[in-house]
């Protein structure tokens, strides 16, 4: 039997979580997707399948400040962008998902900022 791969192991226990979570129109999905370099972050409502609001360390507006900042930095701004942007249509409850990764680091960073910028979750 051939080992998995690193991130096999995360999509199968993304899809475990995912059983489970579902973003509704007043409480929609708050999902986390990191790569070795970048972090994104999309709030989805699920029931009717359309993405409400995104941010991310490549994202147009944030690149500029992105420069020069670690990795940890940079989750922090997307955080607070994505509550910002939820805030500026009206979302201030989410259902946060964090994508099959451990609650550490980059993840646990943009959430807790996510946090301090409004969003209950």
């Amino acid at each position: 039997m051939a080992k998995k791969s690193r991130n096999e192991a995360r999509l199968r226990r993304h899809l475990r979580v995912r059983k489970k979570i579902f973003g509704t129109p007043d409480r929609p999905r708050m999902n986390v997707f990191r790569s070795s370099k970048e972090i994104y972050v999309q709030i989805v409502d699920d029931f009717r399948g359309y993405t409400l609001a995104s941010a991310s360390s490549i994202d147009q507006e944030l690149r500029p400040e992105m420069e020069g900042l670690s990795n940890m930095a940079q989750a922090q701004k997307v955080g607070q962008a994505i509550a910002e942007r939820a805030k500026e249509i009206g979302i201030d409850q989410v259902v946060f998902d964090r994508g099959g990764y451990k609650y550490i680091g980059r993840v646990k960073a943009l959430a807790e900022a996510a946090r301090e910028g409004g969003l209950e979750f």
